[in-house]
């Protein structure tokens, strides 16, 4: 894997990919799910190339220069919701919070000193202030698209 650098932790359909299998990035998610699984968007799917779990990451600390986190952004029980938990899944409604925290984190292992971390965040469940202070980190620039339901786009940088 030492021409992969680039890892997106919860790849899902790489629906923010412009390039669904660049040459330079591993995709992870802790499903598969073939065409059709979502019935209004036949050629849906998620081909991870690893599959596993966003807080437990199966690679060595410092292993990539960018990481890419879109974690679910909605809790259990969202009604009116059924293809978008199938597309992005949902988080827990008591835990949501440590499972985020967790998650962040094994990016931040992961990430090589003076690497890049992007993080997504949408205002269904959970409002981005309070997403961002379980992150426990500023980020260093971002942007918020009200276009998208209050979409963030948050970069981070590590500095040993």
């Amino acid at each position: 894997m030492k021409d992969k650098f680039i890892l997106d932790v919860t790849c899902g359909t790489k629906g923010i990919w412009y390039n669904k299998s660049h040459s330079a990035a591993v995709y992870c998610d802790r499903r598969i799910e073939e065409k059709g699984f979502i019935p209004q968007r036949q050629n849906a799917e998620v081909k991870p190339d690893v599959i596993c779990d966003f807080r437990e990451l199966p690679f060595p600390d410092k292993s990539f220069k960018l990481v890419v986190f879109d974690p679910p952004h909605m809790k259990q029980g969202k009604a009116g919701h059924g293809d978008m938990l199938k597309r992005y899944g949902c988080l827990d409604n008591k835990t949501w919070a440590a499972d985020i925290k967790k998650g962040f984190d094994e990016c931040w292992r992961v990430l090589e000193d003076y690497g890049v971390l992007i993080f997504k965040w949408c205002e269904i469940s959970i409002k981005n202030k309070d997403v961002l202070e379980v992150l426990g980190r500023e980020p260093l620039f971002g942007h918020v698209t009200s276009r998208t339901k209050n979409t963030l786009w948050a970069t981070f940088m590590k500095f040993p």
